[in-house]
């Protein structure tokens, strides 16, 4: 199966470090990241965990929940656990899936075969509160994912729900945005007060407008 951004998200049950959950009910009314790894006591992957839990603060802040999945058994995320506290000085703080059958991995359409046929990719699912997947990346085993830009796509999704604008290119919390095309510059007045700079009809940028 193979997830497309505007899908729903596939609802699923399964047990993790922190208990049994149904995603869809876990989530709640939260945005939320899921994200994948081959497999438990793996280098990357280790350093990737400690990142989130590092990170966590600012997902809660953004009303973001998340959870990373491995292939291996929920015993042994716990076992590799207190290899992330130690070696990454800080400990998880968020639930890990277990998925030894694949189910989710293969609901999720994590494996590529061309890659590795029994390891899932490491891959990267954003989700809104209406469970549509909003963005997906997918990393090989030798990259470690940068969650600070995934922080970044969260920010520009969530502005973007909120006032009806993008993000242009290398866009940072703070920068000036787009107004989308489907509004009209008599629209556009009234609800960027600040204003706006009209540099073609279809480009018009203006202040961020939550700052």
């Amino acid at each position: 199966m193979t997830v497309q951004l505007g899908d729903v998200a596939p609802d699923f049950s399964a047990d993790t470090t922190e208990g049994k959950i149904n995603f869809h009910q876990w989530l709640g009314d939260r945005w939320g990241v899921l994200f994948s790894h081959p497999k438990d006591f793996t280098p990357v992957c280790t350093t990737e965990l400690g990142e989130v839990a590092r990170l966590k603060p600012e997902f809660d802040k953004r009303g973001v929940a998340v959870i990373g999945l491995s292939v291996d058994p929920v015993e042994s995320h716990r076992a590799w656990a207190s290899d992330i506290a130690e070696t990454q000085g800080h400990a998880l703080n968020f639930p890990v899936i277990g998925d030894p059958e694949h189910r989710v991995a293969d609901l999720y359409g994590m494996i590529h075969p061309n890659a590795n046929d029994t390891l899932t990719v490491r891959s990267v699912f954003i989700i809104d509160p209406a469970k549509k997947v909003r963005l997906t990346i997918t990393y090989p085993a030798n990259v470690g994912r940068n969650f600070k830009e995934i922080l970044r796509v969260i920010d520009a999704l969530q502005l973007g729900d909120r006032y009806q604008i993008s993000t242009p290119a290398n866009w940072e919390d703070g920068d000036d945005v787009i107004i989308a095309t489907t509004v009209t510059n008599e629209e556009a007045r009234q609800r960027f007060p600040k204003g706006f700079k009209e540099l073609k009809p279809y480009l018009r940028v203006t202040p961020q407008p939550n700052k």
